[in-house]
């Protein structure tokens, strides 16, 4: 099945199934970042298209004294992270998607990614125009970053088509596990 395939059919999946019931679950990531005894800046999302809400998992980092920071679109398609705390004002982007009002970038120590489908080896399908791909392959030259795919269980496909350019995640979590 080609990616446009897979992603119009979980993209149709997840809105019939969406419920904000559903939580991802905040504990396994804390355990990932406690065996990886990764650093304190996480770079999170807002969710949006019926994407799995990561904003209570922000929220308990922050109060864990963890920096959060969220993704801005830039210029030719490029995307970089900015400091945000849970009170803080939004400004709402092209896509229809709040972003940080600052203009400071930062680069997260992890990185919860948004996905539309994955598979069994940590490949993922977002929306097809390759932002994090770019991210994740820019920063991972200036630092290591851990990545961390959020979805839900019902995301997962058999097999993921892979492109030159298509990064793997190095973990996926959903509201099982």
């Amino acid at each position: 099945m080609k990616k446009s395939e897979i992603r119009k059919k979980i993209i149709k999946l997840r809105k019939e199934n969406y419920s904000h019931d559903k939580q991802i679950n905040y504990q396994s990531i804390l355990k990932i970042l406690r065996k990886k005894n990764t650093k304190k800046i996480i770079g999170g999302y807002y969710s949006y298209n019926y994407e799995a809400n990561v904003m209570p998992i922000l929220e308990k980092f922050e109060k864990k004294k963890y920096i959060i920071s969220l993704p801005k679109i830039g210029k030719n398609f490029s995307m970089d992270f900015f400091p945000w705390s849970i009170h803080d004002p939004l400004n709402i982007n092209k896509y229809g998607i709040p972003e940080p009002i600052t203009n400071k970038i930062i680069i997260p120590d992890i990185l919860l990614v948004p996905l539309v489908a994955y598979d069994k080896n940590f490949n993922r399908i977002g929306y097809g125009g390759g932002f994090y791909d770019r991210y994740i392959k820019k920063i991972k030259k200036l630092k290591n970053v851990l990545t961390i795919g959020i979805a839900f269980s019902y995301q997962r496909v058999k097999k993921i088509p892979i492109e030159k350019n298509d990064i793997r995640l190095d973990f996926i979590i959903t509201e099982k596990n």
